[in-house]
């Protein structure tokens, strides 16, 4: 009996080889003499299998290299058990630790993930929803890119009740689940943390206005100047996209204007190491001439000299919330959805570029 398995499983093998055939769990049902649901039982780990016929029908089928027809399954199912997240910016710390607190979550659900990134553009933001959308993912986890105003390419997924989770950079136009840091708080800590270092003409380079978090950011920067008693000046805040060369131009621009700052509040670390190097190549001491606070804690902030100070977000935590939030949709479509907006704290790192007393 045995001779005639091996026989077998090398006939089934050459057949495959041959014709490209997949070997079935009717194959695998007919060889070992048993019902093709048993089979289908077996390799599912159902519990109602015993161990022992679990494990023999899953090491012939290993041996003859079956493979489940997972597009079969997910058309009877309805499901892929496929979730997409979509970061502006794969290479930026924040955005890296969200995508494992994503998968982490969502390997231990059962489900795979798909990572995409905007590059902080719409038209590839648009391109990505269209591409998910027609991979029939079960839900996406996304924050929107800088120049995303407009999110029809969104409603594609809402209307046809895809469940959707924001995290991070999150529109008001949708309804839905969304984690978000306390973006005001940690404007205001940064900006504090300045005045109390003895700083008094605090500039702000922030990010563009249509997203949320930057006007947080910058009502935070503006209230704690109200609150010490220090006047806003209009012409030491502006705006632009936070990467390398346009951060340096910013900061160019500030220094050498008439109302010279002492001390800058950066929207992101990108900004804040670019202007720490521009002062560097220019003879201007951080943090004795200026003091300089970024946002984020990317890993390099801790390594330059002087190191940066910054706010932290906790960004692994949020990914696992906002997958846990997304099956939780996924798992449960027929029950009616408490939509939540979830603010997470964050924390001020304070590190040599601001510290002054």
């Amino acid at each position: 009996m045995e001779k005639f398995k091996i026989i077998f499983i090398f006939v089934l093998q050459t057949i495959c080889m041959d014709n490209k055939k997949e070997i079935t769990i009717h194959d695998i049902a007919r060889e070992l003499d048993i019902s093709a649901s048993t089979v289908s039982r077996a390799l599912n780990n159902n519990p109602k299998i015993s161990l022992k016929t679990r494990k023999k029908i899953q090491d012939f089928a290993l041996k003859l290299g079956y493979r489940p027809n997972i597009i079969a399954s997910n058309l009877r199912t309805q499901r892929t058990f496929t979730i997409g997240i979509v970061v502006p910016l794969i290479n930026r710390h924040f955005f890296s630790s969200v995508i494992s607190g994503v998968e982490a979550y969502a390997s231990e659900a059962g489900y795979n993930v798909i990572i995409a990134q905007s590059n902080d553009q719409y038209d590839k933001e648009t391109s990505i929803a269209h591409s998910l959308y027609s991979n029939r993912v079960d839900g996406v986890i996304i924050s929107i890119a800088m120049e995303s105003e407009d999110f029809t390419h969104l409603s594609l997924f809402t209307n046809k009740s895809i469940p959707l989770v924001f995290f991070d950079r999150a529109p008001k136009e949708i309804y839905t689940h969304k984690i978000i840091v306390d973006d005001y708080a940690g404007g205001y800590k940064a900006t504090k943390h300045l005045i109390d270092q003895g700083y008094k003409k605090i500039a702000h380079i922030s990010g563009p206005l249509n997203l949320q978090i930057y006007k947080d950011r910058l009502q935070g920067y503006k209230d704690a100047l109200k609150d010490a008693g220090l006047v806003i000046d209009e012409t030491l805040i502006l705006h632009n996209r936070l990467i390398r060369e346009v951060a340096t131009n910013a900061f160019r621009k500030l220094i050498t204007s008439p109302s010279k700052p002492d001390a800058c509040f950066c929207g992101n670390d990108t900004t804040a190491l670019s202007s720490i190097i521009y002062c560097k190549e220019n003879g201007i001491k951080v943090p004795e001439d200026i003091g300089i606070v970024g946002f984020s804690n990317e890993p390099f902030s801790e390594v330059v000299t002087p190191s940066i100070s910054t706010i932290k977000q906790p960004g692994f935590e949020m990914g696992q919330t906002a997958c846990e939030l997304l099956i939780e949709q996924i798992e449960n479509k027929s029950n009616p959805i408490d939509f939540q907006t979830l603010t997470m704290p964050n924390e001020l790192i304070v590190r040599g570029s601001s510290v002054r007393k």
